[in-house]
């Protein structure tokens, strides 16, 4: 039931039967400040519950809350937060994300799931990943401006030089002899190979390892920057082997396994975080191009019909705004209402899903870099 953020947006935006349940809850990591997360939890399924007798019948609305109260009632989850949940149900869908940033408490019954707050903390330009990397092991955090938390490796990726290599691991290679009279001469070692050679070796072979797996299980499908952490000679030697295409040039200069977790996020996102806002930087002035010439629009309308017509290759939604409306999802037409409204949504919120569904990029940016009015801002394919 509760799973890892990296399975959004496939699951999300899969085509569910309404109605559709989304939950929102700032939580807290650790005691006594999660104590009051149940209660605020309960309380905010309640409002489910309100918005959902106002259409539907009390059956129904029995199957769909019972997992959100089994949930209030799992203690065991409640003493593992961190700092954020969304839980969505639908007929037959359940699912509960652990976030690692903060959102605002909200329940919303619609036609559709609530999920611009998950879209913002999947920014790529605010996310990263940290592989922390010594010749004897390796870890994998992921980050926020806020939080850095470790994350599990793929089963498919060994973890330390041990299970890496196993047997076929260097050994020194030495010959014994004695030397003297009879056989109680003093024993004289001859190493054939240099054993600094040899762990040279097994480390080029471990870093290779790592990079493919990385790589393959976890950069790829998330899409997310990677920051090595790791001392300057292990910098050297694993970027000089690494096809990583998500590597960043700049990385954390240091032992990682002598950093604490508080002191690796510091030194993480202050290296992060020139270059993650310098993409974003790059993203704005794409549009801004792209506008001079006819490809790019910050007009509602206009951008709502493009999402249906699957036009949008980029798009930028105000993560303060919300605008309340349902989307005609054949000809991009859109009415006005309230989000109370359990057949009513958030309309930038729609809007996102179409682009994701037909395969643009959606980024949820502060009002203060949004480059439009309207709460929303289009790149066009065409």
């Amino acid at each position: 039931m509760n799973a890892r953020v990296s399975d959004y947006p496939a699951v999300i935006l899969a085509s569910v039967e309404p109605p559709c349940l989304s939950l929102y809850q700032q939580t807290h990591r650790h005691h006594p400040e999660n104590q009051q997360d149940p209660i605020r939890f309960r309380n905010l399924v309640k409002r489910l519950e309100e918005s959902l007798q106002m259409k539907y019948p009390k059956r129904e609305i029995s199957d769909l809350i019972k997992p959100f109260y089994a949930l209030a009632d799992d203690h065991r989850f409640w003493n593992h937060t961190l700092d954020g949940v969304a839980v969505f149900g639908a007929p037959g869908m359940f699912k509960v994300y652990r976030l690692q940033e903060a959102v605002k408490d909200i329940a919303v019954v619609s036609e559709s799931f609530y999920t611009k707050p998950l879209v913002r903390i999947f920014q790529s330009y605010e996310r990263y990943q940290v592989l922390a990397l010594t010749r004897n092991k390796a870890r994998l955090f992921e980050g926020t401006k806020d939080s850095l938390d470790e994350v599990e490796l793929d089963g498919t990726i060994p973890v330390t030089l041990e299970e890496a290599l196993g047997d076929e691991k260097s050994a020194p290679h030495q010959t014994v002899a004695s030397y003297g009279k009879g056989s109680k001469g003093p024993a004289m070692h001859h190493g054939h190979g240099s054993r600094k050679d040899e762990a040279e070796v097994d480390a080029e072979r471990f870093f290779r390892i790592i990079d493919n797996g990385v790589f393959d299980r976890h950069s790829l499908p998330s899409g997310l920057p990677l920051l090595l952490a790791a001392l300057p000679e292990n910098q050297g030697m694993f970027r000089q082997i690494s096809k990583n295409s998500y590597l960043m040039q700049q990385g954390i200069d240091t032992n990682p396994e002598a950093l604490e977790n508080g002191k690796m996020h510091a030194k993480a996102w202050a290296s992060f975080e020139l270059q993650g806002y310098e993409r974003l930087d790059d993203l704005l002035e794409a549009y801004g191009d792209a506008q001079s010439k006819g490809l790019g629009s910050g007009d509602l309308e206009e951008v709502a019909k493009a999402s249906v017509s699957g036009k949008i290759a980029t798009l930028f939604i105000d993560s303060d705004v919300q605008v309340a409306g349902y989307l005609d999802k054949v000809n991009g037409t859109f009415t006005l209402d309230d989000l109370n409204n359990p057949e009513i949504g958030d309309l930038l919120d729609d809007i996102g899903e179409l682009v994701l569904q037909k395969g643009g990029n959606v980024h949820v940016v502060h009002s203060d870099r949004m480059p439009s009015l309207s709460g929303v801002a289009a790149v066009f394919r065409f």
